[in-house]
This record gives structure tokens, C-alpha cells and sequence, in this order.
């Protein structure tokens, strides 16, 4: 993937997320919505062709093409909600990293929940995420994973394989035990690397299996890794493919 963003004219839900204020689908009921205007205009569908020469407007708010597509790699606390407006009024990634100097506008790669934590990406770029998050990627999602319960329950040659689950199909996850480990009945830590990353994977395949998970942590995104930062920590680190 190129780290130049081409302005050559192209539907204003591509140029919108490629500006990094949300998806293209997010764009698309923007528009709808009559939240988007084009030199003054009130967009409407289809979404017309745009460069970034126009006065682009977001909820009244300017937007502009980005140069060049950055990535950050940010150590997400527990606690914080990956989306941009919570209706429950709790704090959410973006409003700690603009908080603590990130003045960027940036949306993540994907989503951690609520009480995950770990490698969350973040970028300026809407088609960068939407390269990075989509299954035909085969980006791995590697896990440190701390459960109670009874871990022989786990079929790991199953899920190796695929399953289903309660109606939803889940590719293969890989599953390894930490190293010298010997169940006795408490915690354990487990590594999971999942292939796909549907909401809530890990922890609904675990309950499966009778297991509770009590700390979940992102270490690995397709190329980018944890590292040595430390929680609420973030670098940037380009663009990888």
C-alpha cells in the first residue's frame, strides 16, 4: 500500500475516509443524513467526485486531504471505549490521546473493547484501516490471554480447524499454553492468534469452553508489534504492508 494519497477526483465517501474522519460506510450515511457539504452545497446521493481543492465540510467542521498516510501504535488501557462519540458518556481512545498531545485526527484500526488492552493502531488514513482490518489481508491478531477454569476443557485441534459457535463461524485460532505451564485449577496464561477478529472472539469462544477471561492484551497486529511500550504509551511507526 502507497503512503502518498492520490487527489486525483474521486466520490466524496472515498475522500472523507481517506481524511481519516470515518469509514466509507460512516461517510455514506453522513451524507444521507445531510451532515456533509461540498462548497456550501448540502451533499446528496450519488456522492459526487471530488480532489480536495473544494470546501469540504463535516458537521460544519473543514476537512482536508492528508500527504502522507501516518500510523501510530498505541498501548490501550482498560477502560477506554475504541469508538468516537460513547452515549454513555465514558472516555474513549480518542479523547485520551488528543488529551495527553496527539493533535492529529486519527481513527483506529479495528476496536479493542472496553476491558482489553494492549496494540491498538491509529491512523490519519480511512483506506489504510479498511486495508489492515479486512480478512483478505491475513493479518494475525496475536493475544496474551489470562483465564480461570479448567483449560483441558479447550478443544485447541478444533479450533485450529474453524468452528462454529452459537451460529457464528470463526476461522482458525491457535492456541498455546506459556511456557513450563501446569494447571491447577486457578489462572493460566494462554496465547491466542486469530485470523479474523470478530467482536468479542476470544471471549465468547473461552465461555464456550467454560472458561472466564480476566485480562485480555493485543501484542501483535500483522506487522506491528506491543514492543517495550508501556500502557497509555504510543509511537509512530509507519505504514507496513
Amino acid at each position: 500500500m502507497s503512503e502518498k494519497v492520490q487527489l486525483e477526483k474521486i466520490r466524496l465517501n472515498k475522500f472523507i475516509s481517506l481524511c481519516g474522519v470515518c469509514s466509507r460506510r460512516d461517510a455514506d450515511r453522513f451524507i444521507d443524513q445531510g451532515r456533509v457539504c461540498v462548497n456550501g452545497t448540502v451533499a446528496k446521493q450519488p456522492a459526487p467526485l471530488v480532489d480536495g481543492s473544494e470546501i469540504i465540510t463535516v458537521d460544519g467542521q473543514p476537512i482536508q486531504a492528508v500527504d502522507q498516510v501516518k500510523v501510530w501504535a498505541f498501548y490501550k488501557p482498560a477502560g477506554l471505549v475504541t469508538t468516537h462519540n460513547d452515549e454513555q458518556g465514558r472516555e474513549t481512545v480518542f479523547d485520551f490521546v488528543k488529551e495527553y498531545g496527539l493533535e492529529e485526527r486519527v481513527i483506529s484500526v479495528g476496536r479493542l473493547d472496553l476491558n482489553s488492552e494492549g496494540l491498538l493502531l491509529l491512523t490519519n488514513n480511512g483506506e489504510f484501516a479498511r486495508f489492515a482490518e479486512s480478512p483478505q489481508t491475513e493479518w494475525k491478531r496475536v493475544y496474551r490471554v489470562r483465564v480461570y477454569g479448567d483449560v483441558t476443557k479447550l478443544d485447541v485441534e478444533q479450533l485450529s480447524q474453524g468452528m462454529t459457535i452459537d451460529g457464528v463461524s470463526y476461522r482458525e485460532v491457535t492456541i498455546e499454553f506459556e511456557k513450563d505451564f501446569e494447571h491447577k485449577g486457578q489462572n493460566a496464561w494462554l496465547q491466542v492468534t486469530l485470523t479474523e477478529g470478530k467482536n468479542r472472539e476470544i471471549r465468547k469462544i473461552m465461555e464456550y469452553f467454560g472458561l472466564q477471561v480476566n485480562r485480555l492484551i493485543r501484542i501483535d497486529y500483522g506487522p506491528y508489534s506491543l514492543d517495550d511500550l508501556e500502557q497509555g504509551e504510543w509511537k509512530e511507526v509507519g505504514v507496513k504492508s
